[in-house]
């Protein structure tokens, strides 16, 4: 929408052409995300407080989890709207993907906002069933990844890349990559909601990886830079590299209301949706291999439950002291604040040594 604005100012004067540059309108996308999520954050918890929107808390939880109850929950409307917001404002509306993320994050956080509904409205812990919320999240993601297919840019769209090595590559074909995208989006939104149960431990790495993906959507979307990098040239990816600086900023803003401890929760309309947005972000870049290792917060709290659940049918026996993995590690007695940030910290490395696959190739 600015990009229309920044026409018309630049045909008065040269100057303002400086706004076009997809680095100058990242950085102000993300300052718009973080400063609409600073300003309404207050707001938004007063309403929620007002309204007796608050978390539920399992039975079966830690003790320590108990006064959390009565919380302010569903903060991932505060999220999804600083970073709509400032997506539309700074984006250029005439690249495909931006409109792809956009229905990404309407109809995941709209799957989550009806669970976390449900579960306010019977004040129980338990809201959509497992099957109706992976029947719609099914729905989103086949939709999503045909899309994707359909407004595919480049012949390296239906490849899976390999990274670490210079050229070398899978071709998946049509049902190959709508196959991959749909595993990929729906596993990805559900690992975030396993992995949002302690205050902050989820929208960090969401902030981080939202970072690197934006390293290589920038990469991938100028020709000089992946050309001499010896990346493909994917063109039109260059706008995620806006959409996830949006992503960031409102990640953070969040994160400033989110931090232990948390005077609101994301609940499933945040963490359901920003799982998703990543996913198809990381498709879009073809980059899911890295998008895995850079997860593997996300992916080790996923195994976590999956494990406990197929340990527990045979045995009869727990494997973990409580899953997801984080709670496990409660149980063992760490404070919440040492496994929110060690949590934060493999992230950060396993993006680094993602990172590297840039140059080690």
């Amino acid at each position: 929408m600015f990009l229309e604005l920044i026409s018309f100012l630049a045909s008065l004067d040269t100057g303002f052409n400086v706004l076009n540059y997809l680095t100058v309108r990242a950085v102000f996308s993300m300052m718009s995300a973080l400063l609409i999520s600073l300003f309404l954050g207050k707001y938004i918890i007063a309403k929620l407080q007002h309204y007796q929107i608050g978390q539920v808390i399992r039975g079966d939880g830690p003790e320590s989890h108990h006064a959390k109850a009565g919380t302010p929950t569903m903060g991932g409307v505060l999220i999804l709207f600083s970073f709509i917001v400032s997506m539309i404002v700074w984006g250029d509306w005439q690249n495909n993907y931006l409109w792809i993320v956009l229905f990404t994050a309407f109809s995941f956080g709209g799957i989550g906002f009806f669970d976390d509904y449900l579960k306010l409205k019977h004040q129980s812990s338990d809201g959509l069933s497992s099957k109706q919320k992976l029947v719609f999240q099914s729905i989103a993601a086949i939709i999503i990844a045909a899309c994707l297919l359909n407004n595919a840019e480049a012949a390296i769209d239906t490849q899976l890349l390999i990274p670490f090595f210079k050229e070398v590559s899978f071709e998946l074909g049509v049902a190959g990559f709508l196959i991959l995208s749909y595993f990929v989006i729906v596993g990805s939104s559900n690992a975030v909601n396993l992995t949002d149960g302690l205050d902050g431990l989820a929208v960090m790495p969401v902030i981080l990886i939202s970072g690197a993906l934006a390293i290589f959507a920038y990469i991938g979307g100028n020709y000089n830079f992946s050309n001499y990098l010896n990346m493909p040239f994917m063109p039109g990816t260059g706008e995620l590299f806006v959409v996830c600086a949006a992503l960031i900023g409102a990640g953070f803003g969040f994160l400033w209301f989110n931090t232990y401890p948390a005077e609101i929760f994301m609940g499933d309309v945040g963490s359901l949706a920003l799982g998703a947005i990543l996913a198809v972000v990381a498709i879009i870049v073809r980059q899911e291999i890295l998008f895995f290792l850079m997860g593997g917060v996300f992916v080790a709290e996923t195994l976590s439950v999956i494990l406990q659940v197929g340990y527990y049918k045979r045995t009869k026996k727990r494997l973990f002291l409580m899953a997801p993995l984080h709670h496990h590690f409660e149980k063992m007695g760490l404070s919440e604040p040492k496994i929110i940030v060690r949590f934060w910290m493999i992230t950060l490395i396993l993006i680094l040594i993602s990172l590297a696959s840039i140059k080690i190739r």
